[in-house]
């Protein structure tokens, strides 16, 4: 995604808002409130534009550059027509959208505008700080003194001494944090020291390969006495808390302020009315207040005022995130809080009608396969990896090992057994594997996990190539339908086995729905009249009789899909029966006449939610999910596993590095992230497993500029490591930044004065021996101590040349 990004800082001084320089961007000063904005295009090659407003709080600041920064928000909010979206962040809990601006990561300093600042400067090489660096996703890094006392066993120090950065990492860190913290030691050097700078690396607990580099450590920071501290524990979000979500309404009608509860998850948009605002409580771990269109200009001006009073109405943490929309400019993240989403002029439609960027009232069009390739994105919405032309085998298992199924009855699944299902098909002349998991609802503990055992040794035997997708019967994704060619058929119960009688289930009703064989399936379902639906078409197989019975709602394509179906099912000849012209044994068969639904057609609502990104790793030492905003491809982390949540399918992409505790993991995670939706998820929601190196378009196509070759081309950390090369000799000044506390003169000796030094910011007294030569010097020799000093009386030194008096002294070694 592309994006502007302008950062302004609140001077201290004058409250103004004074622009930051670009190379400044990232740093931001403990004692300072920064506005940053940011203007992106919600598609590539679009006008369409999305703008955020962020406000920082540095945990120094004071409350007056606060109510300044938050002044200037909502001014800046009202000449941009109230479109964007507000966030508050505080210091240390930004958000992940914050923080996706930087991705180089954060850079905490001490100080602020009264301290100083006015702008950074590059190629400045009298520096002497310590950065503690945090971190996998999204880096921050802090100044803190420069001490090993700072230091601890889990987390990576960068120490910046203008010429040369060092970098320190802690023996528990991880490959990613390391890797991480030379991108922010490089960025460091480039943008503030204009590339001249040297970067060293030292493991911590292989302190001994690196001698040079701690020789420069000791010389600053001093022996090192002691053990350094424990690791500082990641946070881990709440799962609970932040899947407990209350609506609130808010008012001022009365003349004062009022809030109510309204609603609990799972949340729908239809209550929330434009001429309200209303703050939405995401158990404490987030705030967001949504303003109508036609709410008084008074309850629209004061929502961030107000997003922060009910925070402390509910005394939850001052660093409570707060997020601040307009109705039509609601974020990612508060959609997905809603059961479902509809924008204004959204196209609705059981997935016939697709629009290329922004949804809008567009032609019905056909779906054309083959612009899938053409258009990476357009194959993503549509989930479909191909035109479905590509090879299918299926296997079932039986005695818990793989039974190759009979081609002829391909299609056919029954709801006692489980299969396996590989589909490959050729892009870039090159094969690829979808390896589909389908597990009867009615089948075996032991079926289910032996499906599971034996796709494993399958992905194996193709070298860990296959696409794994696990489809819930009755959740059958549509390139899954689209392979079978409209021979689709679910039957309830009973097993697909040879030489096993199922048992008679008398009348059998399917109902069929499609319409055409890319998208048609047929599903059992129980015998009664309520199962009927005015919109489709359905089929009831009796010992005597096969009714096709036509809904007055369904369309002439559903029809001719299911006469299709019918020939699949019974070689019987068909009986058409039109809604309300049915014969009594039809209604006989069905137990007898009762009511169905037979409203007049409503076209479902496709939901439009934004993909979310997550990274799931336990490289902490404990297993967190944490989320990525304004994801790219360059936000796969080949030691982890991330998750991709597309609303319709919840992708688990598997980097090559990633262990196997996070794998198994991150699929139970998956499921409970499902679960515990604030929304109200569907856990039927197909899971897709992709290996890193094999994603599938419907995969890529989320990412914009997705390269195919970049996990050839990019540097591990080791490689990245090895390019840094050996620090050359520097000197390194250990009084830089102290200052004088007192200056004694000690004692006189000869030409020597012995003086004692005191440095504010060492804990240590320096005694240096001075020599000092003047007129003044030279009465305080005896005429002994100038002739033993010199070689020569007084009187004759005196009446020597200049240049034989430097001569002398040169030899006597005063200068």
């Amino acid at each position: 995604r592309r994006f502007n990004l302008d950062s302004f800082i609140v001077s201290c001084d004058k409250m103004k808002m004074v622009p930051v320089p670009e190379q400044a961007y990232g740093n931001f000063f403990e004692g300072d409130c920064y506005i940053i904005l940011n203007v992106s295009n919600l598609v590539s090659n679009s006008a369409t534009q999305s703008t955020d407003i962020h406000y920082w709080i540095g945990i120094a600041s004071s409350q007056d550059e606060q109510g300044a920064a938050a002044v200037y928000v909502t001014q800046l909010d009202k000449c941009l027509g109230g479109s964007p979206v507000q966030y508050r962040e505080v210091q240390g809990c930004e958000s992940a959208k914050f923080k996706s601006y930087f991705k180089n990561g954060l850079i905490y300093k001490k100080g602020g505008v009264g301290s100083g600042f006015t702008h950074v400067e590059t190629n400045v090489y009298n520096i002497q700080r310590l950065l503690h660096v945090k971190g996998t996703k999204h880096v921050t890094a802090r100044e803190v003194e420069v001490s090993w006392s700072s230091f601890n066993l889990g987390d990576i120090f960068l120490l910046d001494l203008g010429k040369a950065v060092i970098q320190w990492n802690g023996p528990q860190s991880n490959r990613q944090e390391k890797l991480k913290a030379v991108l922010l030691a490089q960025d460091i050097r480039d943008r503030e020291r204009g590339g001249r700078a040297q970067i060293g690396v030292i493991e911590g607990g292989q302190e001994e390969a690196s001698p040079e580099l701690m020789k420069i450590m000791t010389s600053v920071l001093g022996q090192r006495t002691g053990h350094l501290k424990e690791p500082i524990p990641d946070d881990k979000p709440d799962q609970n808390q932040t899947s407990n979500v209350k609506l609130y309404h808010v008012s001022d009608a009365s003349g004062q302020l009022l809030v109510q509860e309204v609603a609990t998850s799972p949340l729908t948009q239809d209550l929330l009315s434009s001429t309200d605002c209303y703050i939405l409580d995401q158990g404490g771990s987030s705030v967001m207040v949504w303003k109508g269109k036609a709410a008084s200009d008074e309850e629209r001006h004061s929502a961030l005022s107000r997003a922060v009073g009910f925070i402390k109405a509910k005394n939850y943490p001052s660093n409570t995130k707060v997020e601040v929309m307009s109705e039509g400019g609601e974020s990612a993240m508060f959609k997905h809080l809603f059961k479902s989403w509809k924008e204004k002029g959204q196209i609705q439609g059981l997935g016939k009608t697709h629009s290329v960027g922004k949804i809008a009232k567009v032609d019905q069009v056909k779906f054309d396969v083959m612009e899938l390739h053409a258009q990476p994105k357009l194959a993503a919405q549509e989930r479909m990896v191909d035109d479905a032309s590509g090879h299918v085998q299926v296997w079932r298992i039986e005695n818990l090992e793989l039974k190759e199924v009979n081609p002829s009855t391909y299609g056919q699944f029954y709801g006692g057994d489980c299969y396996l299902v590989l589909y490959t098909y050729n892009r870039a002349n090159k094969p690829q594997y979808i390896l589909y998991m389908w597990q009867g609802r009615h089948a075996t503990q032991d079926e289910v996990t032996a499906s599971a055992y034996q796709a494993v040794n399958l992905d194996n035997k193709y070298n860990g190539a296959p696409v794994q997708v696990r489809v819930v019967m009755g959740k059958e994704p549509r390139h899954f339908l689209a392979i079978f060619k409209g021979r689709l058929i679910i039957f309830e119960g009973g097993t697909g086995r040879a030489g096993v009688v199922n048992p008679d289930p008398g009348a059998r009703l399917f109902q069929v729905r499609g319409t055409h064989e890319m998208n048609t399936k047929a599903t059992e379902v129980p015998t009664r009249a309520a199962s009927l639906n005015t919109n489709d078409v359905f089929l009831l197989k009796t010992h005597q009789n096969v009714f096709l019975w036509y809904g007055k709602g369904c369309s002439g394509d559903e029809r001719e899909m299911g006469k299709a179906v019918a020939d699949l099912l019974s070689e019987q000849d068909k009986q058409i029966v039109m809604e309300g012209q049915e014969p009594a044994a039809f209604w006989v068969a069905l137990g007898g006449k009762a009511p169905y639904a037979s409203d007049k057609r409503l076209e479902k609502e496709v939901a439009l939610h934004e993909p979310r990104l997550f990274e799931c790793s336990n490289q902490t030492g404990r297993f967190l999910m944490t989320e990525v905003a304004d994801f790219t491809q360059d936000d796969l982390d080949e030691d982890d596993v991330m998750l991709l949540d597309t609303w319709e399918e919840i992708f688990l992409w598997i980097g090559n590095s990633a262990n196997q505790y996070e794998t198994q993991e991150s699929y139970s995670s998956a499921v409970d992230y499902l679960k515990t939706h604030p929304a109200g998820r569907d856990p039927g929601t197909p899971i897709t497993t992709v290996k890193q190196g094999y994603e599938p378009p419907t995969f890529t196509g989320w990412f914009n500029a997705w390269d195919a070759h970049k996990w050839s081309v990019s540097l591990s950390y080791e490689e990245m490591k090895s390019k840094l090369g050996d620090i050359s000799q520097i000197t390194v000044n250990k009084y830089h930044n102290c200052k004088i506390k007192s200056l004694i003169l000690w004692k006189k000796q000869a030409s020597f004065y012995t003086i004692e030094l005191v440095l504010k910011n060492q804990s240590s007294k320096y005694i240096f021996k001075v020599i000092i030569w003047s007129s003044l010097f030279q009465e305080y020799l005896t005429d002994a101590e100038f002739e033993n000093l010199l070689g020569c009386p007084r009187d004759n030194f005196q009446r020597l040349p200049k240049w034989r008096q430097n001569d002398l002294k040169k030899k006597a070694g005063l200068f």
